[in-house]
């Protein structure tokens, strides 16, 4: 070894931090390409007879140096944490599993029972996962609490490979008595993709002991999105979940506000970034208002939110004590949006909790309504095996994917209204009329709507007709209603993206506002049914939607005035 070589290496110890069971080689700069360039810090491995945590963070390591080093962690068997990112900088590719093979193999010699593993920051790809492939199987790893592997490259491949390893060290933890409980999995910017995270998702429903979730920047679409939350259902002791910068859209964000639902410890939710959108934000409102009791931080930025969705999900934190920042930066609110917002916060004395709103896009255009439509068609081709879709059920306990009953379950009369609806065959039905609701699926009540609307349609001033019309358009609405406040919300947010009040997603075909439907709606806001709340939100997204408001009909004006007076009272 030569001696300016020696020289810096003595240099670099001298700063290390030895005691307490640590040793320090963060950020040195060292280049360790051979034994002979880590025989000093070999030395002080060595002589470290307690040791607990070694950080070698910020070096870069050969593979002949990590098999030097792995020989002195042979005798190791107290090191509990490791911290090894950014540790293979300017190494081929094909030397950094070899060389995490070495270290994982002097870990188990050493029969080591580690707690942290950070490998952040290592672009090692899935060859690199197949390098702690045996280690994460290992009983080293049963009693493993921190996973960080942020910014790996893992691709599909490596997430596959890094949930089956996770499957694996659960099931031989279980056979040892040692019952693995990761904690905290770090893994954002990987390219995990759908797959990558639906595979992953497998392991953290088994594991069911997450209590941080970091995979920002994935490209993880709905169907992803979708596993992911099935999973985190199973994980009670959720604190924080940072999916920023993924692409959620409706169908990923109603199924994560479903999931939410379950969770009665998240204090950190993280989805901006992520297109959650007008109908998924008010989604989410449904969920604050009536869950989420410790919730500290909510990131919902740059998600193409309008300003009456923002104002709903401002609504829904009057009873939130624990809120600390509330971030809706980035959005479409416009000026006078944004000051709204302000005011509903400091209405709540929440004022001081709302983060920058600088880059705020301003007021959408009409013409956005259904933009990117083809959003959720194309992730179809993005495949999802096991994205457990099926694990989100309606309210009546149906799997979420099953299809409303086809119109061939019906009784023949009701088949015939829903062909071709009048007020006659609605008459002729009698107690029949029950059977017009298809069973309600919270994630998509889109055809419970529309059969409410064609109601709603045949609304007149004939005694009997309009008798009946109000009977049925109660009965339908008392029981989408009637559930949790994700299915109110997401029955009315439907409702008024199907009429033209609301911005929605993909190809909606709206339905006409007509008198009839508001003298309808004028009707039910004056029921017990609809709560004061589910009266906010619907006077929220009308009195923002000029377009309704330029075009006021006699109507629109009784329909306005039931919701005020609901309102204030």
């Amino acid at each position: 070894m030569a001696a300016d070589d020696i020289a810096q290496l003595v240099n670099s110890l001298s700063k290390t931090h030895l005691g307490d069971g640590e040793l320090s080689y963060k950020g040195l700069g060292l280049k360790l390409d051979n034994a002979d360039s880590v025989e000093e810090l070999v030395q002080e491995i060595e002589r470290q007879q307690d040791l607990r945590v070694l950080r070698l963070e910020g070096n870069t390591l050969g593979v002949d140096a990590a098999r030097a080093i792995a020989k002195a962690l042979e005798s190791k068997d107290q090191l509990q944490r490791c911290y090894w990112s950014d540790l293979f900088t300017g190494r081929l590719r094909s030397e950094i599993p070899v060389a995490l093979k070495s270290l994982s193999s002097g870990l188990m010699m050493a029969g080591a029972r580690l707690t942290v593993l950070d490998l952040s920051d290592n672009a090692f790809g899935p060859d690199g996962v197949k390098g702690i492939d045996q280690l994460l199987r290992s009983d080293t790893c049963h009693s493993l609490r921190e996973l960080r592997l942020n910014n790996c490259g893992m691709g599909i491949g490596g997430g596959k490979i890094l949930a089956e390893a996770l499957l694996e060290c659960h099931r031989q933890s279980l056979v040892a008595g040692t019952p693995f409980r990761l904690r905290v999995f770090v893994a954002g910017r990987n390219r995990l993709e759908n797959e990558g995270a639906s595979a992953l998702a497998k392991a953290f429903q088994t594991m069911g002991s997450l209590e941080e979730v970091h995979m920002p920047q994935n490209g993880i679409n709905h169907a992803g999105v979708t596993a992911l939350a099935a999973a985190m259902r199973h994980n009670a002791d959720l604190r924080v979940l940072n999916l920023n910068d993924n692409t959620f859209t409706k169908r990923g964000t109603l199924a994560m506000a479903q999931a939410l639902g379950h969770l009665r410890n998240i204090q950190v939710i993280n989805f901006g970034d992520c297109l959650v959108r007008c109908e998924g934000t008010i989604a989410l409102a449904a969920v604050l208002r009536e869950g989420l009791p410790v919730l500290k931080e909510l990131n919902l930025s740059f998600g193409e939110i309008t300003e009456a969705a923002a104002l709903v999900v401002a609504q829904a934190l009057v009873d939130k004590p624990h809120m600390e920042k509330v971030d809706l930066n980035g959005n479409c609110l416009g000026e006078e949006g944004c000051e709204a917002l302000r005011e509903v916060l400091e209405s709540q004395d929440k004022g001081d909790m709302l983060a920058s709103l600088s880059d705020d896009e301003g007021e959408a255009d009409d013409e956005d309504d259904g933009q990117d439509e083809d959003d959720e068609d194309a992730d179809a081709s993005n495949g999802c095996n096991g994205c457990n879709e099926e694990d989100f059920v309606k309210e009546n306990g149906t799997a979420a994917k099953e299809e409303s009953p086809s119109k061939s379950h019906f009784p023949e009369a009701v088949s015939s209204f829903l062909d071709c609806p009048s007020a006659e065959k609605l008459l002729e039905l009698g107690e029949m009329r029950k059977h017009l609701l298809p069973e309600v699926n919270i994630l998509d009540p889109h055809k419970a709507v529309e059969v409410l609307l064609k109601v709603a349609s045949l609304y007149s001033e004939v005694p009997v007709a309009k008798a009946t019309v109000l009977e049925t358009f109660d009965m339908m609405l008392r029981k989408l209603l009637s559930g949790s406040a994700l299915q109110a919300y997401t029955t009315l947010s439907t409702l008024l993206v199907l009429i033209g009040l609301l911005n929605g997603e993909g190809k909606t075909k709206k339905m006409p506002l007509t008198p009839g439907l508001l003298l309808c709606l004028e009707h039910a806001v004056q029921q017990d049914y609809l709560a004061q709340h589910h009266a906010s939100l619907l006077h929220t997204i009308l009195s923002k939607n000029r377009k309704a408001l330029k075009s006021r009909s006699g109507s629109m004006d009784r329909f306005s005035s039931a919701l005020e007076k609901r309102c204030l009272n």
